[in-house]
C-alpha cells in the first residue's frame, strides 16, 4: 500500500532551537515551511536564517510540528488539531502527559507524538542548525488510535531531517528517556553543584573528566524543571535505584571494602559497553590516542589532515586544554586495532604523541 508523501507545507509552531532546526532541515530538502511563535522576534530571526516564512491565515499545512516548551505542549497540540485537518506531531521530551491532555479531542487520530534525541546546551533560533538531527534517533510514539497514514508521515519527517525513526509507545518512551536523559542530567547537575564553592586551587586541577561529566548540567534550569516534573514517576523510580546504589558505594568506601567498590565500578564499565555503537550497532573496542597540539590557529586542521592521511577513521574527538602549557591535549578515539598505526603515522609527521 503506497505511503503518503510529505510534500508540505510544514508548519513549525515554536521557533527555538528544535523548531528552527526542523525548519532548516526541511528547507534543505526543498519543502515549504511556515513559522509561528508567540515571539515575533524569534520568527523574524528564524526566517532570516532561512528556516521558513511566517505563517499567513490562509495557509493550509499538511503537517504541523509543535515545538513549544513542555508546559504548553498540550494546549498547542489541541490548537493545531482544531485549526484544520493537518497531521500534528510534536518534539516534546515527554509523551504520556501531552497525550493525556488531548486524548478526548476530535481529530486525535491525526496526532502522533515525536521526540528527536538531539539538542544543545544553547537555546533559541540562533543555536539552530539543519544538521542537528543527522544520524540521531527520533522517537515516534503513536497512540492506540493514531491513523497509520499519520504515523507514516511523521516517520518520513524524521528521515527527511536526517534522523532515524524509532517507534515506541508513549509510556515506554517516557521510561526510556528517564533512564538515558533525565536522570543522567540530574546526576550531572549534582556533580557540577559540588564545584560552585570549591577553592580556586581545587578548580585549577579540573580536567576533561569533570568537563565530560558536567557538560549537560549547563542546560536551561527552567526548561529542565518542566521536563523532569512532567516525567516524575519514571524519574523517581530510577532515582530510588541510584540512591540505593549510592548507599552501597558509601558503605564500600567507609569500610575499605575494595571488592565491593570494584564490583560497583565494574557495573559502570558494563553500562558504558551497553550503549549502542556507531549506526546503532554493537559497541566496538576503542582506544584513545593522545596528541599534543600547539594552541594556535591551523594546528587542529593540520592534525586532522595528517590523521586522514593515515587512513584511520576518527570516531570521536576531545580536547583538554592544559592551563600550564601553551598546548592542548587532543584525544582521538579510534578502533583499537588501528591505534598503533595512527600513532606511528602521526609521529612520522612530527606530532608529539602519548602512548
Amino acid at each position: 500500500m503506497p505511503q503518503p508523501a510529505l510534500r508540505g507545507p510544514i508548519e513549525v509552531v515554536g521557533t527555538g532551537l528544535l523548531g528552527t532546526s526542523i525548519g532548516l532541515a526541511c528547507r534543505r530538502q526543498g519543502l515549504e515551511v511556515l513559522l509561528s511563535d508567540v515571539s515575533t522576534e524569534h520568527v523574524r530571526t528564524a526566517s532570516g536564517l532561512g528556516a521558513g516564512r511566517p505563517r499567513l491565515p490562509e495557509d493550509r499545512p499538511q503537517l504541523v510540528v509543535v515545538a513549544v516548551p513542555p508546559a504548553y505542549l498540550g494546549e498547542a497540540i489541541a490548537q493545531a488539531l482544531a485549526a484544520g485537518d493537518a497531521v500534528v506531531t510534536d518534539v516534546g521530551s515527554i509523551k504520556s502527559g501531552p497525550l493525556a491532555d488531548v486524548a478526548q479531542l476530535a481529530g486525535i487520530e491525526r496526532y502522533v507524538g515525536g521526540h528527536p534525541m538531539a539538542g544543545s546546551e544553547r537555546s533559541g533560533p540562533l543555536a539552530a542548525t539543519a544538521a542537528l538531527f543527522d544520524g540521531r534517533p527520533w522517537a515516534v510514539t503513536p497512540h492506540e488510535t493514531s491513523a497509520p497514514d499519520a504515523v507514516a508521515l511523521v516517520e518520513e519527517l524524521a528521515r527527511l531531517c536526517g534522523a532515524v525513526p524509532v517507534r515506541l509507545s508513549p509510556q515506554e518512551h517516557d521510561k526510556a528517556v528517564a533512564r538515558t536523559s533525565h536522570v543522567p542530567h540530574l546526576l550531572s547537575v549534582l556533580v557540577a553543584a559540588r564545584l560552585t564553592q570549591a577553592p580556586p586551587e581545587h578548580l585549577a586541577l579540573s580536567g576533561q573528566g569533570v568537563r565530560d561529566v558536567t557538560r549537560v548540567a549547563g542546560g536551561d534550569p527552567a526548561l529542565y524543571r518542566q521536563i523532569v516534573g512532567a516525567n516524575a514517576a519514571a524519574v523517581l523510580s530510577l532515582l530510588g535505584e541510584v540512591r540505593d546504589q549510592l548507599d552501597d558505594v558509601i558503605d564500600a568506601v567507609s569500610s575499605a571494602d575494595g571488592a565491593a567498590l570494584e564490583a560497583v565500578l565494574a557495573q559502570g564499565v558494563a553500562g558504558t559497553r551497553a550503549i549502542p555503537g556507531k549506526h546503532g550497532g554493537p559497541a566496538r573496542p576503542m582506544r584513545a590516542v593522545f596528541v599534543s597540539v600547539p594552541d594556535h590557529p591551523g594546528e587542529l586542521a593540520r592534525l586532522f589532515a595528517d590523521a586522514g592521511a593515515s587512513e584511520v577513521n576518527i570516531e570521536d574527538v576531545r580536547i583538554d586544554h592544559d592551563p600550564g602549557r601553551p598546548v592542548g591535549l587532543v584525544e582521538l578515539s579510534v578502533e583499537e586495532s588501528r591505534a598503533d598505526h595512527l600513532l606511528s603515522s602521526l609521529e612520522s609527521r612530527g606530532w608529539v604523541t602519548h602512548r
